[in-house]
């Protein structure tokens, strides 16, 4: 379906980021995330405080949206929304709004997956982003995910491994509260890392069959080293932050990178782009880029904004099936797990 003037309304609120973004085609107008603190003093996301903040940001986080596009909400052409995976309460927000904007505008809703979102990120039109060609491999790593994806087209999605237990963001997060370093922690040991030496303390890798990951494992290692060393010396985390945040960080990313180095042994694809909100983290990013030239692969790693949970990855996804017409009826409901 040929058309120059698509304009979608975008809403995330798959956990606790309430998220719209306005596309203009495949070009992203604006991109407006409201971040809850609530959940910081809890060491985690509470679903039912999440829920609640989603009600009280979603209309003026829309409205900002709309502003900063600088386009009236009759020019928009669907309402592309968040149908899951994700918290349900938190969902059912998005979606509920959704709907009901689509059938007072009179105006096509789109479904969208949201890991499927993390993936096509890439296909944002922006100077500063390259896309890659299918068919490619796709990492999706964030606080609920880590999968290894080989992306044939635009909806054309296998998954080739994935967590057997915890995602990569769970092990950061969890590792971090091990340090008493507050939530969310991963960032904050991205940040120790920067500072400490990665081969400092030797952490075991889980002996995992195929490109399937796990990190139960880890985080029972870190545990017991953490205890065992504490006991020794009260003041060890203290001393040793930034050198025990490196070798976690290490250890997480040589765990990514071997089920990569297989998957595309695997495959043979040599493509290959990181999504999801750990994409953010720059020893990640650094690795992958040093993989690009030592292994003859391309990557590609999304800007910032598109890594951890926004509207204009939802918004480019509806974009993509505005143009083969796949809409939703309004009998459409969320789904707390929903596969690729």
């Amino acid at each position: 379906m040929k058309n120059e003037n698509i304009y979608i309304l975008a809403i995330e609120s798959s956990c606790d980021d309430t998220s719209a973004a306005v596309l203009h085609n495949n070009r992203v107008l604006s991109n407006i995330v409201a971040t809850q603190k609530i959940h910081e003093e809890y060491g985690g996301v509470v679903p039912e405080l999440a829920s609640r903040a989603h009600q009280q940001n979603i209309v003026p986080v829309v409205h900002q949206a709309l502003a900063k596009a600088n386009i009236d909400k009759k020019q928009l052409s669907a309402i592309a929304f968040t149908r899951g995976p994700g918290l349900m309460g938190s969902l059912l927000v998005g979606t509920s709004f959704a709907k009901s904007l689509s059938l007072g505008l009179n105006i096509p809703l789109i479904e969208v997956n949201h890991m499927q979102a993390h993936i096509l990120a890439h296909f944002i039109k922006d100077d500063a982003q390259n896309t890659p060609e299918f068919p490619f491999l796709a990492m999706t790593i964030s606080g609920g995910h880590t999968q290894i994806v080989k992306i044939s087209d635009y909806f054309e999605m296998e998954i080739l491994g994935e967590t057997l237990d915890d995602a990569v963001g769970e092990a950061f997060d969890k590792s971090a509260k091990l340090l008493g370093l507050p939530y969310p922690g991963g960032p904050l040991i991205d940040k120790y890392a920067a500072l400490g030496n990665p081969k400092k303390f030797p952490f075991p890798k889980p002996k995992v069959e195929g490109v399937n990951f796990s990190f139960s494992g880890l985080k029972t290692s870190i545990l017991y080293f953490i205890q065992r060393e504490t006991q020794k010396d009260p003041d060890f985390i203290t001393k040793n932050i930034n050198d025990i945040c490196a070798s976690i960080q290490h250890t997480i990313i040589q765990i990514l990178t071997d089920k990569l180095k297989k998957a595309v042994k695997q495959t043979g694809i040599k493509q290959v782009a990181i999504g999801g909100g750990v994409s953010a983290n720059s020893g990640i990013r650094t690795k992958l880029k040093q993989m690009e030239s030592s292994h003859q692969w391309k990557t590609f790693i999304p800007k910032f904004e598109y890594c951890t949970d926004n509207a204009a990855m939802i918004g480019i996804v509806g974009y993509l099936k505005y143009l083969e017409q796949q809409f939703s009826s309004q009998s459409i409901t969320a789904k707390a797990r929903y596969v690729i």
